[in-house]
This record gives structure tokens, sequence and C-alpha cells, in this order.
């Protein structure tokens, strides 16, 4: 049998925990994972493109533990009421190969992109950010706000999409947060200008200048998560040559982050070197820093392993995924059990074979 944790068993946890103490914790779970980066076996996630999306397959192990997740990416899907990202995952035992973990991960991947997200600024942003622009007010965008509110202490949050009803949308939800003030921008410049901290979050799949280069001011960090496949990005390639530029991992930022507009020879950082002391996030109060985030497997990983820790009870749907075997060596046998008149034919069928001596 394999633990089964739905959409509802999220959304009960989060109404529980609340979804700010779900993004720390899932921050520091995700921070020790980067931590054992060496330990990893890893590669880039496998996509099927399509004129409409993409559909990908993100597989990581720490070689005790194999995890891999589902996840899709289509932005038209909004226009037939469905969501633009959709995700599962798996979570199993290296040693013998079995799932012992299916999971939801639609709302998962939202608070494991946050959580990152957050983490990384507490790195590179400057210690002193109380102002955010959050550009792209989608379905990722409450979550990047309760982060960065949270996590950083960010008090002012300038918001601005070109769908006028995802910034009411924003702006309702983010009511649970009084602290937080919430101003509506009318354009993506208004929004970004006097702001510390800059989040990209649209979903078009297009090569986009959501930011250009006189939009941005010394000491700006860039929070850039909507460039997330091949052809689609968010920043002009200008403001990556003047920043300091850090990926989750390279191999894959190369392909499909902000980081496919450079070339080969471009340098960059990769997180877990920011986040094990080795490389600094931030030289000055004046660097512009970029998180090209496009999301890596072990953040998932990560976000598996809080499930299991956080979101698991005793009263969990169990699916009957793997057959519980009597003989290991029996497959057929049990594949019968639930037709006596077929195993009885068979064994019938068995007997009869076995009684023809092998000379005739």
């Amino acid at each position: 049998m394999v633990s089964f944790i739905g959409t509802r068993d999220m959304q009960n946890h989060l109404r529980q925990v609340k979804p700010e103490n779900a993004i720390i914790n899932m921050a520091e779970m995700i921070k020790e994972d980067y931590l054992r980066w060496s330990l990893f076996d890893k590669t880039a996630r496998v996509a099927s493109h399509s004129e409409v999306g993409v559909i990908e397959l993100m597989p990581i192990s720490d070689g005790s533990n194999y995890s891999f997740k589902y996840v899709n990416g289509h932005p038209k899907n909004t226009q037939a009421g469905l969501l633009t990202v959709t995700a599962f995952g798996v979570l199993a035992d290296v040693d013998t190969g079995y799932p012992r973990l299916l999971s939801e991960l639609t709302l998962t991947t939202a608070i494991r992109t946050a959580a990152t997200s957050a983490l990384a600024a507490k790195y590179m942003a400057r210690p002193d950010s109380k102002v955010m622009a959050l550009i792209g007010n989608g379905a990722q965008s409450e979550f990047q706000a309760i982060a960065f509110h949270k996590m950083l202490g960010i008090r002012e949050l300038r918001v601005y999409d070109v769908d006028p009803a995802a910034t009411e949308k924003l702006i309702r939800n983010l009511r649970a947060y009084p602290e937080l003030t919430v101003i509506r921008a009318d354009s993506t410049a208004q929004a970004v200008k006097g702001a510390d901290i800059v989040t990209t979050v649209t979903a078009d799949k297009t090569n986009a200048t959501i930011l250009t280069p006189d939009m941005i001011e010394p000491g700006m960090h860039i929070n850039g998560v909507g460039g997330d496949c091949p052809g689609k990005t968010e920043l002009h390639a200008d403001i990556l040559r003047q920043a300091l530029v850090v990926v989750e991992y390279e191999p894959q930022s190369r392909i499909e982050g902000e980081l496919q507009q450079m070339p080969a020879n471009f340098a960059v950082t990769e997180l877990w070197t920011i986040l094990n002391g080795s490389h600094t996030g931030r030289y000055d109060a004046q660097q512009v820093t970029v998180f090209d985030s496009v999301g890596f497997a072990l953040e998932d990983f990560s976000a598996m392993r809080y499930l299991e820790k956080y979101v698991l009870q005793a009263g969990t749907t169990m699916l009957d995924l793997v057959p519980e075997m009597m003989d290991p060596k029996d497959l057929f046998g049990m594949g019968m059990a639930n037709n006596p008149s077929l195993v009885h034919n068979a064994s019938q069928t068995v007997n009869t074979i076995t009684a023809v001596p092998i000379h005739a």
C-alpha cells in the first residue's frame, strides 16, 4: 500500500498551519537539501513541448530516496477554466524501488516555489528591503507575496498585471495580511520604481521583456520566476549583463531560464554555493542581483519530504498501487486471485502439463 496526499489534504493542512508557516518550514527543508548538494544524482528535467504548453518530468535521488514530479505549464488553460500549472509527485525508497508516497503537488509547488524565492532573497537582497513590486498577479502571486512579507519583512507591495481581474483577486486575498500594504500600480514601470525587490511571475509562453534596463535601479534584487521553459523569458538581456546572476542548476537554467538569452560563457553562480557560504549573494548595497528561478527537482524532493513529515497522518488514504505478494515470484497467481474459475483452470492446466513425460 502507498500513502496518498490529495488536494483536500493539502488544503486542510494549509488552513491548520497557515501558508506562511508552511512556506517557512518548506524553506528550511529546501536549504537542508541544497546543503547536501553533492549527494544528489542530478539531471535537468525531461520536457515534452507543444505549441500551447509543456509537460515535464523532474527526477532526482540522494541515494536513499528517489522522487519525481509530473508538471505541466499551459498558459491558455485559464480561458477554459483550467489551471495553468498542475502537478503530482512520488517519493520512493531507492533500496527496493517501492513508492511510499503519491501526492498532489499543485498547491505544494506554489509553496515550494515561494519558499525558494524568499530563501534566495535572504542571501541576495539588501537586508533593509521593505518594498517589493510583484509583476504578474496570477496563481503564484499570493504565495510569493506572503513569503517575502513573512521571511524578509516586506511591508509594501506594488502589484501589476495586464489582467485587472487578476490584480483584484490578489488584493482581495492579501487582505488577510493587514500589516502588508498593497498598492495597485498602473504599469510595470510604476510598480518597479523605487522598489527594493522586483518579482516577475508572468505566465505567457513568450520571449517577453517584462523588465527593461531603464527600470532597474542600483541595489535592486530581481526574482525572475516566470521564465521557466525554452522560448519563455521576462528580463531584457542587458539586465543580466549588469547583475550578479544566481541559478538553481546551471545545465537546466541555460536551456530554459533567463540564461537562455546569454552566451555559453556567461558567468553565473549556483544557489547551493550561496547557501553554504562559498560564494556571496551580494557584494555591496549598490549591486543588482538576479535570481533566475526555473524550479529544480531538488526543491520538489524537499517538498515531498515536507509532506511526509508534516502532512502525512494516521488517517491518510492508502492506495492499492503495489501488489502485496504472498509469493513474490507468482505475480500471475496474484493477478488471478479474484477469479476462482481462472485459478482452478490454470491449476488443472499445470497439473496436466506436469503429468506428461518429458521424453514424449
